[in-house]
């Protein structure tokens, strides 16, 4: 597991913005809270799904308007803090050529964090969901590398098509299963704990923002659940966790944006 030693000061961590080209509003937020983040925070994470979808990081050399304004609002953060970014199970194609891009650190599926309050555990979370297996296993087919060179041979519209249809059948395959099976699973989240010995995890991707108070091995331990994004339908959703010395605090986009 790999360490991750952060700079002194708060650490902000937002996760499943979802950026894309149906979604302005929500991407006008978050470029806002990019700029706050620059000004406030001595390092910014996003651990997965800040885009909607991302074929491969050759697309950014040709980036359509609302990337290259993503990317732009990236790489000015970036030159402030440092930025580090997570692959989640949309964007897990993110690599080394988008991290230089925007002047940001790629971060490892699971991340052991050193902050001022303690170490923290730190991933996208969708290896917790272990009770739906047909998300695992094509969550093990497209994290193995044959299967993205693959990928990534084919052209951009080839690979766009490709996306837009797996999106489709997943969103359909979802409707079919409850909410426990896509959650994360209970085993699963405690053998996370014992085995990178902390008490504090934080992690995104179930859509399902909350802080949940366990006790493992006599030991209180809590996990902080992100939140996803969307302020283009409806009231505004969203938000982000700051971890300083005196543990983590959660920041609701809604109340910020009535601010």
């Amino acid at each position: 597991m790999n360490n991750l030693v952060l700079p002194e000061g708060p650490a902000w961590l937002a996760s499943d913005v979802h950026l894309g080209p149906a979604t302005p509003a929500t991407q006008e937020a978050f470029l806002a809270f990019l700029d706050v983040a620059a000004n406030e925070a001595a390092a910014l994470l996003l651990p997965g799904d800040l885009f909607d979808a991302w074929i491969g990081d050759d697309v950014i050399r040709a980036a359509p308007p609302w990337l290259a304004q993503a990317l732009s609002g990236l790489q000015a953060t970036a030159a402030r803090v440092p930025v580090y970014l997570g692959r989640g199970n949309r964007d897990f194609l993110m690599g080394a050529e988008l991290a230089r891009a925007v002047g940001a650190q790629l971060l490892p599926d699971v991340a052991l964090l050193d902050t001022g309050f303690g170490r923290v555990l730190l991933s996208h979370g969708d290896e917790y969901c272990t009770d739906d297996a047909a998300y695992q296993q094509f969550r093990a087919m497209v994290r193995d590398p044959r299967w993205q060179e693959q990928f990534l041979a084919k052209s951009i519209p080839e690979r766009l098509q490709m996306a837009q249809q797996a999106r489709g059948e997943s969103m359909a395959a979802n409707q079919a299963k409850t909410t426990e099976i896509m959650d994360v699973n209970a085993g699963a989240v405690e053998t996370a704990f014992r085995d990178a010995d902390v008490a504090l995890m934080v992690h995104g991707h179930t859509h399902r923002p909350d802080r949940h108070v366990l006790m493992i091995d006599g030991r209180k331990c809590e996990r902080w659940v992100l939140p996803d994004w969307d302020c283009d339908h409806g009231s505004a959703r969203g938000g982000w966790l700051v971890i300083d010395q005196d543990g983590p605090q959660f920041y609701d986009l809604g109340d910020a944006s009535e601010d």
